[in-house]
């Protein structure tokens, strides 16, 4: 599958009040529900919002099986990554084989060089593993202020969260009003298994990470990152020197919550 796929980027949303925006995030939802295939989900999302929709892509398994239904449904969505500057080398692969596959250009958003020169002239290269305080420090200038900028007049926002991927994510609704963003939030693959991820994957040969097949489920950062043992949960993995308990870079911390309209 190759597509030449048009990045939208304007209109921009910006005159979508909060409101709204929830009143179109629980309809959406419930919409998204009823939908068999992603195919058939993106281009719903694509039709109930205006203005650009970004995909925020980590290039595993979840967020490869969107990329190869946006491609599918040929839906105009801006698609990027955040490139921390510590990825893996087969992350960056994966990037070069999707582009590949799918005709579609990837956009990188880099750290802002000033704040990282700031952060890691304060805590050092490895001054993450010291506390979780500075760990999340570097997870802000690395990963959730690009994607801010990123996001900044988008209406939609496209991730790959799934239910079943940790507890904390138990909860992840389809659609729903992201007020820190001010756009809507969409999880199209929320009620997913890793069972039917695993299948979809394999039914479409969809390019995937060459670290997933050597022990990682669940890819970051290479110095934040190991090849999770036997019977360990997905992310254990991710900052192994924490508490296993609510694990997250910042992203997604009210990944489980609700607006109070999906609630309802």
């Amino acid at each position: 599958m190759s597509r030449d796929i048009k990045i939208h980027h304007a209109p921009d949303a910006t005159a979508l009040t909060p409101d709204i925006a929830d009143s179109t995030a629980r309809a959406l939802d419930a919409e998204l529900a009823g939908l068999a295939t992603p195919t058939e989900r993106i281009r719903a999302i694509r039709a109930a919002l205006d203005g650009r929709i970004a995909f925020s892509t980590s290039l595993g398994l979840e967020d490869q099986a969107v990329l190869h239904a946006i491609a599918d449904s040929s839906a105009d969505i801006d698609v990027f990554t955040l490139d921390t500057g510590r990825h893996f080398e087969e992350t960056f692969d994966t990037i070069a084989a999707s582009e590949a596959r799918y005709g579609l250009k990837i956009r990188l958003i880099a750290p802002d060089t000033g704040e990282l020169e700031r952060l890691v002239a304060r805590d050092g290269v490895l001054g993450f593993r010291t506390s979780i305080e500075s760990r999340k420090a570097c997870c802000d200038v690395r990963k959730v202020r690009p994607l801010q900028r990123a996001l900044a007049g988008a209406g939609g926002w496209i991730t790959g969260l799934r239910r079943a991927q940790s507890n904390g994510r138990a909860d992840v609704p389809f659609a729903t009003y992201d007020a820190a963003q001010g756009l809507v939030k969409l999880s199209p693959l929320a009620d997913w298994s890793v069972e039917t991820l695993e299948r979809y994957v394999a039914a479409h040969d969809i390019p995937v990470n060459a670290l997933h097949a050597h022990g990682f489920p669940s890819i970051g950062c290479q110095p934040c990152t190991r090849a999770v043992r036997p019977g360990e949960d997905i992310r254990a993995g991710r900052w192994w020197w924490e508490s296993a308990d609510g694990k997250e870079c910042g992203l997604h911390t009210n990944a489980g919550q609700r607006s109070a309209a999906t609630r309802a």
